[in-house]
């Protein structure tokens, strides 16, 4: 037996010179409309590419343009650079808008995430009305995460990448302020004076009668 060691198998071809890896990662994530991470990007690549300093090399390219390669979350994507939001209008305006209840379920979800039901029934200080979480996780705005280790391991809630490029942050430390979100009336820790738990619910129902309750008009 030979005491040499063996080398480490080498690729039959070169990888493409960084300035065609550029060129490709520019072309996956320009035809792809959900976020894409580095390893599928390498996945689709010719052996040897490295998308992690192709991506580099991209984003300071888009840099000041229309359009810029943001992160979201562990993935990569092409998006309109956000001061042309704007022109944009025409085509992302909704015509339903959240309801009260399912703007602050999902801020308090992000902000406290992972975070259970009753604790958010305890946050907002009324219960959470019929279908709210269940549209949102149809949304695919949040997600079901880890069980608490408390008695009777209750699921807990999430935010998700789909939720982060809808509001264009990298993670959910972009998130305004607590302080900010309680000033516009976003959150708020008790019910109205004279509005009781059930009163409450009762009211969010009646608002969603022949809709979805996560929408009002």
């Amino acid at each position: 037996m030979s005491d040499i060691p063996e080398e480490k198998e080498e690729s039959l071809f070169d990888a493409p010179p960084m300035a065609e890896q550029e060129r490709m990662v520019e072309a996956i994530l320009f035809a792809t409309a959900e976020p894409v991470t580095t390893a599928e990007l390498e996945a689709r690549m010719p052996h040897g590419c490295d998308a992690a300093e192709a991506l580099v090399y991209l984003r300071k390219r888009y840099e000041g343009r229309g359009v810029h390669v943001v992160r979201v979350g562990d993935a990569w994507a092409m998006r309109t650079a956000s001061d042309l939001g704007f022109l944009m209008q025409k085509e992302t305006v909704e015509t339903r808008k959240l309801s009260r209840a399912a703007i602050e379920t999902l801020a308090i979800i992000a902000y406290h995430q992972p975070v259970t039901r009753a604790e958010i029934e305890e946050i907002r200080g009324v219960s959470v009305s019929r279908g709210t979480v269940d549209q949102l996780l149809e949304l695919e705005w949040i997600r079901f995460g880890r069980r608490k280790m408390t008695p009777g391991r209750p699921v807990t809630f999430v935010v998700t990448p789909t939720f982060l490029d809808h509001f264009g942050l990298e993670n959910a430390r972009d998130l305004p302020g607590l302080k900010e979100l309680r000033s516009a009336g976003l959150l708020e820790n008790r019910p109205p004076l004279g509005v009781t738990v059930s009163d409450q619910d009762d009211e969010d129902d009646q608002a969603v009668e022949g809709q979805s309750e996560l929408f009002e008009d």
